[in-house]
């Protein structure tokens, strides 16, 4: 089967890199929609349009899985796209034509449930606190506080939105510059729980080089490891086959 990964730019090839560890005989192609990057500061509209000309273009060159290795697309486009676009592609392509995006995966991490599992009740009381630093886009979806008060109530979710970091990356800046923007999210979210969050969620591929991730841990706080979310694509990508 052949795989397609989208992203804006090329924070998704640690997504990429991860799927072919799991998947070392896969027929993958990665698209890297520079041209319009950075997603996160566009309209939802705009998000939309943009992702499904992506998947289009990953579509017409044979793919017949498509991962959205780009947190924003995966958090604002991918349900409309599920929903209204891939129901009618799939009847005038008369073949299978599948879309999955990062934001699952990562969600059933943190929650330790499956995403179908949204009903289900936390049995523990004990009180946690997620941080999430993402695009403003993805943080305007409010994708990760929805859908983690539906599996785990006890988990309560802070979004940091970090305007330009990820085009600051995708431009190659240097560590200093890079660092001090980071430094300036982590101390916004200190401040605005009062400590460190007990988790954190790195909302946007392009945070999850080691040198970016090591920058984003505030004190005693964990970060969601790659393995994690990448390996529950896998298997994603593998029941989809």
């Amino acid at each position: 089967m052949a795989i397609g990964l989208l992203d804006s730019g090329v924070g998704g090839l640690t997504i990429y890199r991860a799927v072919t560890d799991l998947l070392p005989t896969a027929d993958l192609t990665y698209l890297a929609d520079q041209a319009h990057m950075p997603y996160g500061i566009r309209s939802g509209e705009d998000i939309v349009e943009l992702t499904r000309a992506g998947c289009q273009r990953l579509f017409d060159d044979g793919c017949e899985l498509i991962i959205l290795a780009c947190n924003t697309a995966s958090a604002v486009a991918l349900r409309r796209l599920q929903q209204s676009w891939l129901p009618r592609l799939r009847l005038s392509r008369g073949r299978p034509a599948n879309v999955l995006g990062i934001v699952v995966p990562t969600i059933e991490v943190v929650t330790g449930r499956a995403w179908n599992s949204h009903h289900a009740r936390s049995t523990t009381a004990v009180q946690q606190v997620v941080g999430v630093f993402a695009t403003q886009a993805t943080a305007r979806s409010q994708v990760y506080e929805v859908e983690i008060a539906k599996r785990r109530p006890n988990i309560s979710v802070v979004t940091e939105p970090c305007p330009g970091l990820a085009a600051l990356i995708e431009q190659g800046a240097g560590a200093q510059e890079v660092g001090a923007v980071i430094d300036h999210h982590v101390a916004a979210m200190i401040r605005r729980i009062g400590g460190p969050p007990d988790r954190v969620i790195l909302g946007s591929s392009h945070y999850r080089s080691p040198q970016i991730m090591s920058a984003f841990q505030p004190q005693r706080a964990s970060a969601i490891q790659l393995s994690g979310r990448t390996r529950r694509s896998a298997d994603r990508l593998c029941s989809a086959g």
